[in-house]
């Protein structure tokens, strides 16, 4: 499940019009408006990006609209494959457990993940 918002940008003389449009398709949810700038805030969810771009061009096509553009998307998949790399790594990086290596000459650079192999050679 795909879900992602999109702002729809008409002539602020067309707003009403094009969120009662928008209200009554298929392709979205609406959220809300701004009548003077002549936005309109809504999602549209899907099984995939395929059709989450699909409800996109038909909403794009929609009379008066001048543009319908993605700002954020959460990809249900995607998340899932980063949960999975996540559970795959070792909590503890190496160099932590390794007893030839004294904690006072490990240099810590902001990514305790990445200190393999990085301390101060004496």
């Amino acid at each position: 499940m795909n879900i992602s918002s999109v702002v729809v940008q008409v002539m602020p003389k067309y707003v009403d019009e094009v969120v009662e449009a928008l209200k009554k398709s298929e392709y979205c949810d609406y959220h809300l408006h701004d009548k003077e700038k002549g936005k309109i805030i809504i999602t549209i969810e899907g099984d995939g990006v395929a059709e989450e771009i699909d409800k996109l061009k038909h909403i794009q096509m929609m009379p008066h609209v001048i543009s319908a553009e993605m700002m954020m998307s959460y990809s249900e998949e995607e998340l899932e494959r980063e949960r999975e790399k996540i559970e795959k790594q070792n909590p503890v990086p190496e160099i932590l457990n390794r007893d030839d290596v004294k904690a006072e000459d490990i240099v810590y650079g902001g990514d305790v993940r990445n200190l393999i192999g990085d301390f101060k050679k004496r």
